[in-house]
């Protein structure tokens, strides 16, 4: 399970190696703290929505999942795209009212962002690895949130590293978004090193 951790978390970072969900990382990072709350918030919607999806696409989706009913043969897994995506908006709808009640300055930080994490690809892509790694309910558990720590562990470095770059002599041809995808390829770098070293396979 520790390996599995680490590989999601680093050797298979969804925003460093996959590249999921790199809208928002790229947004949300000129702040520091907007980033630290958006990773939080990833961490909750991914340790909630892939164990409730792994549930529901093993016992509601997959043949022989109706036999109890007399429909041993029957398989609606085509249909896990749209209860992935249900599941997600449900999440998120309520960790946004949470946010708006008890957290209002971080909510109003964070602003469009986090009703766009509905539709966050990094979320999603979570789900989808999950049920086409056949991994078991424990290890759906410890790979979302190890996933969400590490795209979490991403965003929260590379808001840093932003943070400092406004006082940095950047050249003129890469400030901006230049300098953003130069620092993201560096930290991918460094997140695939770190499996390296760990011993993740």
């Amino acid at each position: 399970m520790i390996d599995l951790f680490l590989l999601s978390a680093f050797e298979e970072n969804l925003a460093l190696s996959f590249f999921l969900g790199i809208c928002t990382f790229l947004a949300v990072s000129r702040s520091f703290d907007t980033a630290v709350g958006l990773g939080i918030a990833m961490v909750v919607v991914q340790a909630i929505t892939v164990p409730v999806n792994h549930v529901i696409f093993h016992h509601l989706l997959t043949e022989g999942s109706w036999s109890w009913i007399g429909l041993p043969d029957a398989d609606i897994s085509f249909l896990k795209l749209l209860c992935f995506i249900s599941v997600i908006a449900a999440i998120v709808q309520i960790l946004e009212m949470v946010l708006d009640r008890f957290f209002t300055p971080l909510h109003l930080r964070m602003g469009i962002y986090l009703p766009l994490i509905t539709v966050n690809c990094a979320i999603l892509g979570a789900s989808l690895f999950m049920a086409e790694r056949h991994y078991t309910l424990a290890e759906s558990t410890v790979y979302a949130v190890g996933s969400g720590s590490g795209w979490a562990l991403a965003i929260i470095s590379f808001a840093a590293i932003r943070e400092r770059l406004q006082y940095s002599d950047v050249p003129r041809g890469l400030q901006g978004l230049g300098i953003a995808f130069v620092v993201t390829g560096l930290l991918s770098l460094g997140f695939s090193s770190f499996a390296v070293i760990g011993g993740v396979p």
